[in-house]
């Protein structure tokens, strides 16, 4: 089984430094969240929840928070057609600005939809 350390050890430079710093600030401010693979990428779920994660992509690191589109937040304006997703590309981490980060996950604690039941109400999405 492939580790969140596995997973950025093979993104080449400097992707692979975005990587280790977003799973250091991501593991500190969601200690209680569980960290996994999951879908081929490093996520982090509350109570089964997803919540974050990121994903390397043609545009860099992207970092995406489930719900992040009810954040009310300008820098993740990558936004889904389908679903509450936000998301925001990094390709150094200069780019990562650790207060924004924070304020986020905090946000990605009290703002969430249930994803975990997705499958379960048909596609239909409810907030927590």
């Amino acid at each position: 089984m492939e580790t969140i350390k596995s997973y950025n050890s093979k993104q080449a430079q400097p992707h692979q430094e975005v990587c280790n710093v977003l799973n250091k600030l991501i593991s500190q401010n969601l200690s209680n969240a569980e960290s996994k693979i999951w879908h081929g990428h490093p996520v982090w779920f509350i109570n089964g929840n997803p919540i974050v994660g990121y994903s390397k992509e043609k545009a860099g690191i992207r970092l995406i928070f489930w719900s992040g589109a009810d954040f009310d937040e300008d820098l993740l304006s990558v936004r889904g057609s389908k679903f509450k997703d936000a998301s925001i590309f990094y390709n150094h981490v200069d780019e990562i600005i650790a207060a924004d980060l924070e304020r986020w996950l905090e946000k990605s604690i009290n703002i969430q939809w249930d994803y975990k039941n997705i499958v379960k109400r048909k596609g239909v999405l409810v907030k927590l």
